[in-house]
């Protein structure tokens, strides 16, 4: 089990992380969501004991990383594909964190074919491979120690659609096995495949969570007029969040008769009035971090 208490990290006068609490149990997948800058990294790296929160706290299976005493047999964790020795093959990698969390070396080369490295690129140097193969590679660092529990940001970059549906299917396995998955991902259509719950940050904030199925079904409202430009002043003006979406659309954070009524008063056409449940998990996080920055904070 991972558990988030409170969570509040700031850079002098700079929030980046506000009371943000949350809990992920064995046999589930968590999909971690938030635009760039909502705090999501820096949750992930204070779980993981790599940045001390200014309040707050979180343990993984009841205990603060930091006091784990061999925590790579406890929790893997993939924040930085890069963060690899780049002269060294993929073999050594994970047969240095092998002998340093004692792991029977037996284990390295299932390891390397669980996550499609054959031996040609075991004996590669780091800095020779590929995004998608140092994202295999990281993943394979955090099973290497047979884990109860994954954190894992944006593990799928790099990959191509097939690496993406491998990955899928492992930690789905994974999860149906008893393991507990924290995943931070923007591919959102991969999300929705495979979380059984959600957390969305937005801002540094909690701004949703839930079972997966439950938050979809109350995903805010899509709303189409016959002029855009005045259905956004309307919103703006009735004090509605909105996010304009890819296919001239808006996602609003608000029931369809609120956005109605304002359309109504306001006398729009509307060409288009519907639950955006039916969008799925591209307009619920619309709808949820409308209004959030999608710039990277700069400390």
């Amino acid at each position: 089990m991972i558990e988030v208490d409170h969570l509040t990290k700031r850079y002098g006068p700079h929030t980046a992380v506000e009371d943000v609490s949350f809990r992920c149990e064995p046999g589930t997948v968590t999909g971690f969501l938030g635009p760039n800058g909502a705090g999501k990294s820096t949750t992930m790296r204070m779980l993981c004991g790599m940045t001390p929160p200014t309040s707050g706290g979180a343990t993984v299976v009841g205990r603060p990383y930091r006091d784990l005493p061999n925590p790579g047999r406890v929790i893997g964790v993939l924040l930085d594909a890069s963060a690899q020795h780049a002269g060294r093959t993929g073999r050594e990698v994970l047969a240095l964190a092998a002998a340093t969390m004692g792991v029977d070396r037996g284990r390295i080369a299932a390891t390397l074919d669980l996550v499609g490295l054959n031996a040609t690129a075991a004996r590669r140097r780091v800095g020779a491979y590929s995004l998608g193969m140092r994202q295999r590679l990281g993943l394979a660092l955090a099973l290497l120690g047979d884990p109860r529990v994954l954190v894992l940001d944006e593990p799928a970059n790099g990959l191509d659609p097939e690496g993406i549906f491998w990955m899928r299917g492992l930690l789905r396995d994974f999860a149906d096995r008893g393991g507990t998955v924290l995943l931070s991902s923007h591919l959102l259509r991969e999300v929705e495949a495979v979380a059984d719950r959600l957390v969305v940050i937005g801002g540094g904030r909690v701004v949703a969570q839930g079972g997966k199925d439950e938050l979809l079904a109350g995903a805010g409202t899509l709303v189409r007029a016959r002029d855009p430009h005045a259905l956004r002043l309307t919103l703006d003006r009735a004090a509605l969040p909105a996010t304009a979406n890819t296919d001239g659309g808006f996602v609003v954070r608000a029931d369809p008769g609120a956005v109605g009524q304002a359309a109504a008063d306001a006398g729009l056409v509307l060409t288009e009035l519907r639950a955006a449940g039916s969008g799925g998990l591209e307009h619920l996080f619309l709808t949820l971090t409308a209004g959030s920055s999608t710039r990277e904070a700069v400390r």
